[in-house]
């Protein structure tokens, strides 16, 4: 495949792990470091954070849902240099808590994704979110987030 087909590869490989919950193929696409950037849903400030420790977060919510699905338009792939790029995409995040008041709260945003290329291959190094929209039960992180301890999904 070509540099451009394998990032987009990439992009979509994450997204659809984290649905899964399949977190050693969301370790597999990320580098060791990466800047995460949800301040346009979350607040805060934006981070360096170690991928790990972003997967323990994503640990702590995601499968309190009953399921998440990131849905993504075409990911337009621009090279910053033979070993650097960033993949853009719009997405739409669906997370549904079956049994909660509004049982859906979808995230609509586009993603800039900062992306490697290291020994192991193209890896990211970067997201952010920048949000276009929000519907739904936008308080449905917080009930997922209780409820992960009695988790409504498992890991594949």
């Amino acid at each position: 495949m070509n540099d451009s087909i394998t990032i987009q590869d990439l992009v979509s490989r994450m997204l659809f792990a984290v649905d899964a919950l399949d977190w050693g193929s969301v370790r597999a696409t990320l580098a060791d470091e990466l800047s995460i950037d949800y301040t346009s849903l979350f607040g805060s400030s934006p981070e360096r954070l170690a991928a790990d420790v972003l997967i323990d977060r994503w640990k702590g919510l995601l499968p309190g849902f009953t399921a998440t699905q990131h849905l993504t338009g075409p990911i337009v792939v621009t090279f910053e240099g033979a070993n650097e790029a960033v993949a853009e995409t719009h997405v739409r995040a669906y997370h549904y808590f079956d049994g909660a008041s509004g049982g859906t709260w979808m995230v609509a945003g586009h993603y800039t994704i900062s992306v490697r290329k290291t020994s192991e291959g193209w890896r990211i190094t970067g997201i952010r979110l920048a949000l276009i929209r929000q519907e739904g039960n936008v308080d449905l992180g917080a009930v997922a987030a209780a409820a992960r301890d009695g988790s409504k999904r498992s890991a594949r």
